[in-house]
């Protein structure tokens, strides 16, 4: 049986390249060697997952504030969790225990979220504390101090791209480096 097709009933999907352009971009910022080498975020996969949260986090403010941002936030986000999905079986992970780690993996992404939600409307200070618990493991607050003023400056970067550009994969994060978080 062939299902109908009615293109204005269905909404629109986001492309399927731009998610994958716009989730390449965050994976290889979480790369960046200065926030392992300088910012003492842990060579881990624990500190990967982190700073990759960190940058979706990001990317998904500011996409809630664009018209129609929904579609493409709830895509971006089942990118990441599908490339969650395939690093742990790459790792071995039997698939019984996949749903088990899905789930974990989910709770510490809202789980963050919600911290860096709360502590952002709170100050620099708070989120630095919340930066620090989350991705340093407690410890080098002074670290986290950097990577607040580079997520601020992060956001207030991709606040002045236009919804045009932010939706294609033109844009770019600023360096780490440029974004003061620098020693």
């Amino acid at each position: 049986m062939l299902w109908p097709f009615n293109h204005f009933r269905k909404p629109r999907a986001p492309l399927r390249g731009t998610i994958e352009a716009i989730y390449g971009m965050i994976v290889t910022q979480t790369r960046e060697p200065l926030f392992y080498q300088d910012l003492g975020v842990p060579d881990t996969v624990n500190g990967r997952f982190d700073l990759l949260v960190l940058h979706l986090w990001i990317v998904l403010r500011r996409f809630k504030s664009l018209q129609g941002g929904a579609p493409l936030s709830q895509a971006l986000f089942d990118r990441f969790c599908e490339d969650m999905d395939a690093n742990l079986r790459e790792m071995g992970v039997g698939d019984i225990t996949v749903p088990k780690r899905m789930r974990a993996f989910g709770e510490a992404f809202y789980g963050r979220v919600a911290a860096y939600d709360v502590a952002l409307d709170q100050g620099q200070e708070a989120l630095a504390q919340a930066l620090c618990k989350n991705i340093l493991n407690g410890e080098g607050i002074a670290n986290a101090r950097r990577l607040a003023i580079y997520a601020e400056k992060v956001m207030a970067s991709l606040a002045g791209i236009d919804q045009t550009a932010l939706l294609g994969p033109a844009w770019t994060f600023p360096s780490p480096a440029q974004a003061g978080a620098e020693p």
